[in-house]
């Protein structure tokens, strides 16, 4: 008895250290981020949090990164997502922190909303709504056996380009410093029933320094197939999104990956691919996924969504 009460008050004074330590550092970040600002959020225990994902069962993952996993659960008869990152390193610390701070001020239909947070673990959880049985974007485009989704269809896919074009607009102008989300793939949308478009995961989001039109020396981090040419010289700005925003329209396009180390001896870009296809005979047939061949779509959309985007890209 003696050794259970020792055990349950090193726990309790574990806990305690890592919401002290937690809150004091989120805080921090909020106020020199957002001046403090932030939505209100729920504070949820671990102990119901691993009830809700049955104990972070892998059957439960829906979603992973290098260090995070994005976890099914139940909570009170509610569906929730749980992001658990992985007590890796610092960077995987700061990243869930950068979740928190800027998940924590979004309100935004395309957004995942962030519902609360988990503080008395070494590193926070979050808990937002859940899509889950929908999957993500990448799952309904290049959907297979294992993943049997609804492959959209041409309309479908330029209304999801138009909403995430809406969903990039109000990160850059919604708030008194543009916010760079740096992270764009089509695994970074969820879709619901309706097949609209839920952006997550800001672990790479920044804030442009006040007075400033850009962040210098900044690090190269994202995905390979949408990172802007600018952000290899250390220089990041919303132009960047507004790259990734259209590798992801060429990726919705032909059906095709940003990239892919298997298909030539050096790394396969597709936005080069496609500008070199574009002298050829028969390209359209060749570039455009067949599945939305001939689904009201014609090689002169495709050609001026490029050159629209071409033209975005450096008015941006």
């Amino acid at each position: 008895m003696v050794l259970f009460r020792r055990k349950e008050y090193r726990e309790k004074r574990c806990k305690t250290k890592f919401i002290m330590k937690n809150g004091e550092i989120l805080l921090e970040k909020l106020i020199t981020t957002f001046d403090g600002n932030h939505n209100p959020l729920r504070n949820f225990s671990s102990k119901e949090l691993k009830l809700a994902t049955n104990n972070y069962d892998t059957m439960n993952v829906i979603s992973e990164d290098w260090f995070f996993k994005l976890y099914k659960g139940f909570l009170l008869d509610r569906q929730i997502s749980v992001m658990k990152f992985e007590p890796k390193s610092q960077r995987s610390y700061d990243e869930c922190i950068n979740n928190i701070v800027f998940a924590s001020q979004m309100c935004h239909k395309h957004i995942l909303k962030l519902i609360g947070c988990c503080l008395e673990t070494q590193v926070p959880i979050l808990v937002f709504e859940s899509l889950v049985k929908y999957g993500t974007l990448k799952d309904h485009i290049f959907s297979n056996h294992k993943c049997p989704l609804e492959t959209l269809s041409w309309r479908q896919r330029l209304k999801i380009a138009m909403e995430i074009s809406h969903t990039f607009a109000y990160l850059h102008v919604g708030f008194p410093r543009p916010i760079v989300y740096s992270l764009m793939s089509s695994t970074q949308f969820f879709l619901d029933e309706h097949l609209v478009p839920k952006l997550f995961d800001f672990s790479f989001a920044q804030c442009i320094p006040e007075g400033e039109t850009q962040i210098k020396d900044a690090q190269l981090r994202g995905t390979i197939g949408y990172i802007a040419p600018e952000l290899f010289k250390g220089v990041l700005d919303e132009k960047c999104d507004v790259f990734g925003f259209g590798s992801l329209l060429l990726v919705l396009l032909t059906g095709q990956r940003a990239s892919d180390i298997s298909k030539t001896e050096g790394t396969y870009n597709l936005f080069e691919y496609l500008e070199k296809k574009l002298n050829e005979d028969n390209w359209f047939i060749e570039a455009v996924d067949p599945i939305i061949v001939g689904d009201g779509l014609c090689p002169r959309n495709l050609v001026l969504t490029m050159k629209d985007f071409h033209i975005c890209y450096v008015m941006r």
